[in-house]
């Protein structure tokens, strides 16, 4: 394929390579493998279940443990409202007022989600401000007739010439209504980090964010900052970056040519989250939390999220430390059989690594870089929900082409649903994962890991998009909890509801836990 002077330069100008990007579309040409579940990972088979006591112990343990560790807080917050809003775009743009009432439209078009919206109305967190705007732009608003008051509401809520809320990120819509103020995402955040990802009375919190809201994300921590660091006892130090364009990836036609835009050059696009991969490398930390930016509740529920948070904490430290006792061993110490099993019964039983059947034939040179190999890797603690038919990527043993069998969160979208078998065992799951992880990204000598190296490059995804109303294929990078993490050492721990609070839609705020 012969790109052109421009082409080639806007290619190296991203910091890509030729070769990066015709790797890329031969991957479009020859596709992708579905993942090989072999089955569910389930309690007591992959996914762990803590008594009170073991919960109260990892938690005491992490608290005894983190004034020594460098935290970090990672939230993914790049993405905009407009999701959350989209039924009520659909509704704007099919309902007609001089034909039907908006009762006429949720029973015919069979619109939950617009009911739910409008018997909760005022319970949103924004009900005030919307008001007060909408007033603002109609004088007489509250002598409209019914109808026409809700249609103007939410005109207000979306329009770009009022609050634009489905245009704003995330994490600066105003989220939960207390009695003194409307909090966003973003606040709650830092509230909820002051009770776990602090190390003597300091959190670092890092956002990933589109580079075009890094002002107003600024803007809303100097509005806040004294506040919360009065009302927590703790300094805060807030950090953004942004999906690295190098992460970028060429679209192609439905015929594998790359697309390109009217004025002849290359049409590249971000590759999901999993591009987020280069920016968890940058940091040198002993503990990073991940946990999106949607995924917060209001002040009452926050001490119990942040105890499951301490206790997957406890967990990752515990077993990290015995793994690097092992692995200094390993390096220093003439080891009997005995203790070789020892270690090996530690991968098999803490750390959920399949050990070779032909383990005990190898020699005692190999045994040694074997378990040194298994043991040396980045850790993730995950917590899993049990499934209540919520999206989200699910717990299941793999095996990979060379028959290697390892825990793996899988997204459905990887699985073979024409498959009976796969698709058997993708209904048998029971948990699925909320990003909930707490992550070891150092080796046990204090070195960061490249989690570049960690990577399984064969779990990406080709999904369809449109571009002018053509069908093109975008290739997404492994998910940053999926694929990304393929090789780490994983450890799966049921935690409750409590801890997956997702608002995917507007209406999930009128949930439980994001009402006081």
């Amino acid at each position: 394929m012969n790109f052109t002077k421009t082409q080639i330069k806007q290619i190296e100008d991203k910091g890509l390579t030729i070769e990066k990007v015709l790797k890329q579309i031969e991957t479009f040409k020859s596709g992708l493998p579905y993942v090989n579940l072999k089955s569910a990972a389930i309690l007591d088979h992959g996914i762990l279940k803590l008594s009170n006591e073991d919960n109260l112990a990892y938690s005491s343990f992490f608290d005894t443990q983190k004034n020594n560790l460098n935290i970090i807080k990672f939230v993914p917050a790049s993405g905009a409202a407009t999701r959350m809003f989209k039924f009520l775009f659909e509704f704007l743009e099919s309902y007609n007022p001089q034909k039907e009432t908006i009762n006429g439209y949720i029973n015919k078009h069979k619109a939950n989600d617009l009911l739910v919206f409008g018997v909760g109305i005022e319970k949103l967190p924004f009900y005030d401000i919307v008001l007060k705007e909408a007033k603002k732009y109609i004088p007489e608003f509250t002598t409209l007739p019914a109808d026409v008051k809700a249609v103007e509401f939410i005109k207000t809520m979306l329009n770009q010439d009022r609050l634009n809320y489905s245009f704003s990120p995330k994490g600066l819509l105003p989220f939960h209504k207390y009695k003194d103020h409307v909090a966003t995402a973003f606040e709650e955040h830092l509230f909820e980090a002051a009770l776990y990802a602090t190390s003597k009375n300091k959190a670092t919190i890092h956002f990933t964010i589109s580079e075009i809201y890094k002002d107003v994300f600024n803007e809303e921590f100097k509005r806040i900052q004294a506040i919360v660091e009065r009302k927590t006892n703790t300094v805060f130090n807030i950090s953004y970056s942004y999906q690295k364009e190098e992460t970028d990836t060429i679209a192609v036609t439905t015929k594998n040519e790359p697309v390109q835009n009217i004025d002849g050059s290359l049409y590249f696009r971000p590759s999901g989250h999993g591009a987020l991969l280069s920016n968890l490398n940058d940091f040198d930390a002993d503990v990073v939390f991940i946990k999106n930016i949607d995924n917060v509740v209001v002040y009452k529920f926050e001490k119990e999220v942040a105890k499951h948070k301490k206790i997957l904490a406890g967990i990752l430290i515990k077993k990290q430390q015995q793994a690097f006792t092992y692995l200094k061993q390993l390096e220093n110490e003439k080891l009997n059989e005995d203790n070789l099993i020892e270690i090996a019964r530690f991968l098999r039983k803490k750390l959920n690594v399949i050990i070779s059947n032909e383990f005990e034939k190898y020699s005692y040179k190999y045994k040694i870089e074997y378990l040194k190999n298994k043991l040396n890797r980045p850790i993730r603690v995950c917590g899993m929900v049990r499934n209540e038919g919520e999206p989200g990527g699910g717990p299941f043993w793999v095996k990979n082409e060379s028959g290697t069998i390892s825990l793996q969160i899988v997204e459905s979208a990887q699985v073979d649903k024409k498959n009976k078998h796969q698709k058997s065992i993708l209904k048998n799951a029971t948990h699925f994962n909320p990003v909930d992880l707490v992550c070891g990204i150092k080796d046990y000598n204090g070195k960061k890991f490249d989690l570049s190296k960690f990577v399984d490059s064969k779990t990406a995804f080709i999904t369809m998009k449109t571009k002018t109303g053509k069908d093109i294929k975008a290739l997404e990078s492994p998910g940053l909890w999926n694929g990304s993490m393929a090789h780490w050492n994983t450890i799966f721990v049921e935690t409750p509801l409590v801890t997956f609070n997702p608002v995917k839609t507007v209406t999930d705020l009128l949930k439980t836990t994001h009402q006081l």
